[in-house]
């Protein structure tokens, strides 16, 4: 070898895709804000016409939901931002971060809710009475929401972002906190005695399952910022793109660390012991620009050199 050969770099398609996936993803996420903010204006002109502590806990819950994925959307643009020499690493982890502060934010906005609305039931006297069509209001929200869960969903599917596929989970969540308050509307309807008493009930649950979905959101972001393991697909994926490269005869050890749209491999592959350094480097050059052809969110691959010996693992 007269010069070190030069780097082999990902073909043009792998950074098409990761455009598309950010353009898909932002999109995705602007349509569910648009039509959560609808919903809001909605569920508020239920609250201003009927009074209905439901319907007003859902539509704060919907609010909330509206700011996380504003910030989201902000954090999509700043994460896919290219490695620089204060970010040797890219700066796929602010989605995560972003993640768990909204997530810390939707539990206590639901704790300081379940207590005020347990002291208010405590103080419930059952003088006013809920209308009776109160409970059209968040059935139209549950519609909406079930629409926009699998319009988001499906990108996040498709486009394998966890971040997007968490905030899916937010419309879900979203519209079994509009069941909760239908339900509880609906009781109201039947039960007009007892109205008052069975909305309030309704809101704590809604502020109850804001405090689990926060708990869910942070805990997911915060294994992403620890570089929690992620899943078994994810290695069997970089394992079968190593074993296309000819020369590689087996792989041992892979490490992925995965945060917001980037990923990180460092994989040991084995090679013939009597290979020369070069050809070594060469297959290691193929085996990173495999990998991220296979998997598009891959920024950078490190990989070692082993030799293989038969039976030796």
């Amino acid at each position: 070898m007269k010069k070190f050969p030069e780097k082999l770099t990902p073909p043009i398609s792998v950074k098409r895709s990761r455009a598309v996936r950010q353009k898909e993803l932002i999109f995705s996420a602007s349509f569910g804000a648009i039509i959560r903010t609808l919903i809001i204006f909605f569920e508020l002109l239920g609250v201003w016409l009927f009074g209905s502590s439901a319907l007003l806990m859902d539509a704060i819950a919907s609010g909330i939901d509206v700011l996380s994925t504003l910030l989201l959307i902000l954090f999509i643009k700043i994460a896919n931002r290219p490695p620089d020499k204060e970010h040797p690493f890219g700066h796929g982890r602010y989605e995560p971060f972003i993640g768990l502060q909204l997530g810390l934010m939707l539990f206590f906005i639901g704790g300081w809710l379940f207590v005020q609305q347990t002291f208010r039931l405590s103080g419930t006297t059952g003088e006013t009475i809920i209308d009776n069509r109160a409970w059209i209001f968040p059935v139209i929200a549950v519609i909406l929401l079930e629409v926009c869960y699998h319009f988001v969903m499906r990108t996040a599917k498709k486009q394998n972002s966890p971040a997007l596929a968490a905030d899916a989970i937010h419309y879900r969540i979203d519209s079994l906190t509009s069941l909760f308050a239908a339900i509880a509307l609906l009781f109201a309807a039947f039960i007009p005695a007892w109205s008052y008493l069975i909305d309030n009930i309704g809101a704590i649950f809604i502020s109850f399952l804001m405090i689990i979905l926060g708990i869910w959101a942070a805990s997911k972001n915060f294994n992403q910022l620890m570089d929690r393991t992620p899943d078994a697909a994810f290695f069997t994926l970089v394992k079968n793109a190593a074993g296309k490269v000819e020369g590689v005869l087996g792989t041992e050890k892979i490490r992925i660390q995965l945060y917001g749209p980037d990923a990180h491999v460092d994989i040991d592959i084995e090679v013939d012991p009597e290979l020369s350094v070069d050809v070594a480097h060469k297959i290691s050059q193929k085996v990173r620009l495999e990998i991220q052809k296979e998997w598009p969110a891959v920024r950078d691959v490190t990989v070692h050199i082993e030799p293989y010996f038969p039976g030796d693992h």
